[in-house]
């Protein structure tokens, strides 16, 4: 077996246990929502259009999108929570997954609930009024027995839906298979991205295939075959979900953040890697974006990340200045302290700035050195960005700086971004000064003589709750200040590109050995 195969083998107990615990989770609310809602449609035809069009409009909203809009809802809550109660709840992660799918789960049962009791023969309802049954006897003893086939018809899609969903639970912290499929995906790790799209795939067949004969047993009347349908239901999830309950009874674990791209995976690794050789048990809340990632350090779901400077500079500070690399660490480590009690535990070395690259040929061909430069050509040239830069303020002001106008912009993936350059469908970049790939592919850096973009330090940031763990703390604090850029650069390399690539994890220990002692 290859070693990515079996990596990727030792991590589905955790990401296939809450991959179930959440689909499975999410259905049952949906059930337990949309029936009753589903017989109010059936009885009230004013009540039916909107609650069918309310749950037709929440379907229209991707899933990603619906995910991700419950955690600030729900940071939210928990913050008022906290003021007012003393007590807040997790917002990232289970909860807001579980609520936005729910909710995702709710029209096919909605819509087969409502048609399955509204096509129950009139006169089977006449009989059974005739027979002097109330009428909650004729919904539970009629109506519902003779619409639970085409009931369990909008279960399974529900169910199906769910499970596929559920796999764009990664980005708002939830693990899930869908941790195999980002992650593969920017590492272009595609035994990962297969094995997440299998693994989904076959869970969803096992649970439509159960829940088939459940349906076939509502169809056929059948006592025995329901409640094999539901043993095997029941069987499969208590399987799944039995590592998970082993994971409990373990010691409370640190839980370390990263984004969505190369380097977080690397930098996460080997602080997960320094945490565990103390004995503490370590989970890993990956492929998290920068405005997520930030709030769950600072509310206290992610105990440490690494973020950049100027990220933290302008997203969360909102400061649009540049005062120079040293002011911006020094201000920024004050103003986090005593804002959001974040600490700043220190720079790693090096910078991950934000860069305009070009192809050495299209650049030259161009007379383009600087961005100012840039500018000039920019009218008729296409930029390819990562998914987050066209949104954020640094490019705002960059934009503004050098008043640059491209002709078209589009995001990609990083992965598919430098391929988008290499290929001509970008003619220039936002590329990241640490990538590997910039040397490897002998790509320009575009000179920024106005100073629009801020700098970028790595940097360690603590969780509140963790701001004075001796153990983590003293784990962490031999990084600082060890990773230059060149060392970082061949890391991220080693995953990005060699022929023989590296998994994060492989990488992690490789920069381990290569700048610190043993802890």
């Amino acid at each position: 077996m290859s070693p990515r195969l079996a990596q990727a083998f030792g991590l589905l107990p955790d990401y296939l246990g809450w991959h179930v615990l959440l689909s499975f989770s999410a259905l049952v609310l949906g059930v337990a929502i949309s029936l009753p809602l589903a017989v109010a449609a059936s009885r009230s035809a004013r009540l039916r259009w909107p609650v069918l069009a309310l749950a037709s409009l929440i379907q229209t909203i991707p899933s990603l999108a619906l995910l991700a809009l419950f955690y600030p809802l729900l940071l939210a809550l928990s913050a008022l929570s906290l003021a007012t109660f003393g007590r807040g709840f997790p917002a990232l992660g289970f909860l807001p997954s579980l609520l936005a799918l729910t909710l995702y789960s709710m029209l096919p049962i909605l819509r087969n609930g409502t048609a399955g009791i509204l096509g129950v023969d009139p006169t089977i309802r006449e009989a059974a009024d005739g027979v002097g049954m109330t009428a909650g006897q004729r919904l539970w003893q009629v109506e519902l027995p003779l619409a639970a086939p085409v009931i369990m018809a909008g279960v399974r899609t529900a169910a199906v839906w769910t499970i596929g969903a559920a796999t764009l639970s990664t980005p708002v912290g939830q693990t899930s298979l869908g941790n195999y499929i980002f992650a593969g995906l920017q590492t272009e790790n595609w035994v990962f991205v297969l094995f997440g799209c299998a693994a989904s795939a076959i869970l969803a067949l096992v649970a439509d295939q159960l829940l088939g004969l459940i349906e076939k047993a509502t169809r056929a009347r059948s006592l025995p075959l329901l409640l094999i349908g539901l043993g095997g239901l029941a069987g499969a999830v208590a399987l799944a979900v039995t590592p998970l309950v082993v994971q409990a009874d373990r010691p409370a674990a640190y839980v370390i953040g990263a984004k969505n791209f190369s380097e977080q995976y690397i930098l996460a690794e080997l602080m997960a890697d320094r945490v565990e050789a103390t004995g503490a048990r370590v989970t890993r809340k990956e492929d998290l974006g920068s405005v997520v990632a930030y709030r769950a350090l600072a509310s206290g779901e992610i105990d440490a990340y690494i973020d950049y400077s100027g990220t933290l500079w302008a997203n969360v500070l909102n400061r649009k200045d540049n005062p120079g690399r040293a002011e911006v660490l020094k201000q920024l480590t004050a103003a986090l302290a005593q804002r959001d009690h974040v600490t700043v535990l220190g720079s790693l070395g090096f910078e991950n700035a934000y860069a305009f690259v070009m192809r050495p040929d299209r650049a030259k061909a161009l007379g383009v050195t600087t961005i100012a430069d840039l500018a000039a050509r920019a009218p008729g040239l296409t930029l390819g960005s990562d998914l987050e830069f066209l949104s954020r303020p640094e490019w705002k002001a960059v934009e503004s700086a050098y008043d640059l106008k491209f002709k078209t912009k589009r995001s990609y993936q990083p992965t598919f971004m430098y391929r988008a350059l290499a290929d001509g469908e970008a003619d220039v970049i936002s590329a990241f000064s640490s990538d590997g790939r910039i040397a490897a592919d002998h790509l320009v850096i575009l000179a920024d003589p106005k100073g629009a973009i801020p700098p970028y330090d790595a940097v360690v940031l603590i969780s509140p709750k963790r701001a004075h763990d001796p153990r983590l703390l003293n784990a962490l604090r031999p990084l600082i200040g060890r990773i230059n850029v060149a060392t970082m650069q061949s890391a991220n390399l080693s995953v990005d590109r060699d022929a023989d690539k590296d998994t994060p994890a492989e990488a992690a220990k490789a920069l381990d050995r290569q700048i610190l002692p043993s802890p």
